[in-house]
């Protein structure tokens, strides 16, 4: 698997301080994409033990929520497997942080892929221009959903993710 940067300390990918994997490689090439760098499986440089050791230390500031694996597609299938050993590794020595992935593949097609066990939250979808909505949270368009992963593999349907920010809006007091 390849890899474009590692971003420590970002409040944009999920709930919290965390830290993001940009991979390399798509194919959903989406009119507007904001990363079309990372569309190319060859692209970037190769994640290593460097990159890994990179990765577990920013995970290690107890300020870190946890990761998002982001790009480029986590869910391309040349890079399922690391993102799934990547995540599997990640819960076993931080069970308290959690695992948030982007992808263009939709629930329907990836919830019974290994790596999804791993998984707390999916931003599936890919990512539609015309459907661009600025005011959404964590996502770009309004066909894009943020899944539970977790009650969703328990339920057998799909079960959005409740946003603390918007359930903390609504306290009355």
């Amino acid at each position: 698997m390849n890899y474009h940067n590692i971003t420590k300390d970002d409040m944009l990918n999920g709930e919290g301080l965390r830290v993001v994997l940009w991979v390399s490689g798509c194919t959903h090439h989406c009119e507007g994409c904001q990363n079309p760098i990372t569309w190319d499986l060859a692209g970037g440089i190769p994640f290593d033990e460097d990159a890994e050791k990179e990765l577990f230390e920013a995970l290690d500031k107890p300020h870190i929520a946890g990761i998002t694996f982001s790009g480029g597609d986590p869910l391309h299938p040349f890079n399922r497997e690391e993102i799934c050993r990547l995540a599997k590794k990640i819960k076993e020595e931080y069970p308290e942080k959690t695992v948030w992935s982007y992808t263009g593949f939709h629930w329907e097609d990836v919830q019974n892929e290994p790596l999804m066990k791993y998984i707390d939250v999916l931003l599936d979808g890919r990512f539609v221009k015309e459907l661009n909505d600025n005011n959404l949270h964590w996502v770009g368009s309004s066909n894009q959903r943020i899944i539970d992963v977790q009650k969703s593999l328990k339920s057998g349907q799909v079960v959005l993710y409740e946003d603390i920010t918007k359930t903390i809006e609504k306290a009355p007091y």
